[in-house]
């Protein structure tokens, strides 16, 4: 994909039907064992964004952020806990409704038997509803770095309107986000990868570049790339940033 020149001609839509307002796929895989029921049932209350502060998301941190950065579909956790990490002072909201992905997250804060009382990040902060109702009541400019890494890819055709990456949600992630903000997507999945392209390459809300074919530094690995190297897949990362 190239950059988008504004006397370039606009490619066409990509023809979809629209995204649907529902959530598809598992919201738990195997039964929870007791200790991710705890993590359920203590931690996450103390962790989840409170929606009574989303016209203001900086309130619902323990303490003043430098920026709002959010992930959608954080999947084991792995990226997102190295990102807060590496950075302390930016207020991380990691998005994710399958609960064993909740879970896993979770378990790398709280040492087991400690559930309802070992401290808890004061600039992390956890939701575990639709990604796209946050995205609607979040106000206008108000994150700075979004991303989506590895997202499930529906790779049937019949099911592009379940993709993330979808025409009528890039409005939604635009709404959001700061001009010059970036949306980094990851993919190994060939169809959605050139769904990417496609779906990108058709809208003109934000610039484009060619996708890098190694992780990027400041790209902290995450377990479903390494499936995918295992498996030979070649990954493709991508930055687009708001225009």
């Amino acid at each position: 994909m190239t950059a988008r020149q504004d006397d370039a001609a606009t490619p066409a839509a990509p023809d979809v039907k629209a995204s649907p307002d529902r959530l598809y796929g598992r919201h738990r895989g195997h039964p929870l064992r007791p200790r991710q029921q705890r993590l359920l049932d203590l931690t996450l209350p103390r962790l989840r964004l409170d929606p009574s502060v989303l016209a203001d998301p900086a309130r619902g941190f323990g303490r003043s952020p430098s920026e709002l950065w959010l992930e959608v579909g954080f999947g084991g956790g792995e990226h997102s806990l190295a990102q807060h990490a590496a950075h302390p002072d930016v207020g991380y909201i990691a998005s994710e409704v399958f609960e064993n992905g909740m879970c896993s997250l979770l378990s790398r804060l709280v040492p087991d038997g400690q559930e309802g009382t070992a401290p808890v990040p004061d600039l992390l902060r956890l939701w575990d509803e639709d990604a796209r109702a946050l995205l609607r009541a979040l106000p206008e400019q108000s994150i700075d770095r979004m991303f989506l890494m590895f997202p499930d890819p529906w790779p049937k055709a019949r099911h592009a309107k379940r993709r993330f990456v979808h025409p009528a949600t890039i409005q939604l992630v635009a709404r959001v986000l700061k001009p010059g903000a970036t949306w980094r997507v990851a993919s190994d999945d060939p169809t959605y990868q050139a769904w990417v392209e496609e779906v990108m390459g058709a809208q003109d809300l934000f610039d484009t570049a060619p996708p890098a074919t190694e992780r990027p530094e400041g790209w902290p690995p995450t377990r479903y790339e390494a499936k995918a190297l295992r498996a030979g897949r070649q990954p493709l990362y991508w930055v687009f940033t708001r225009r």
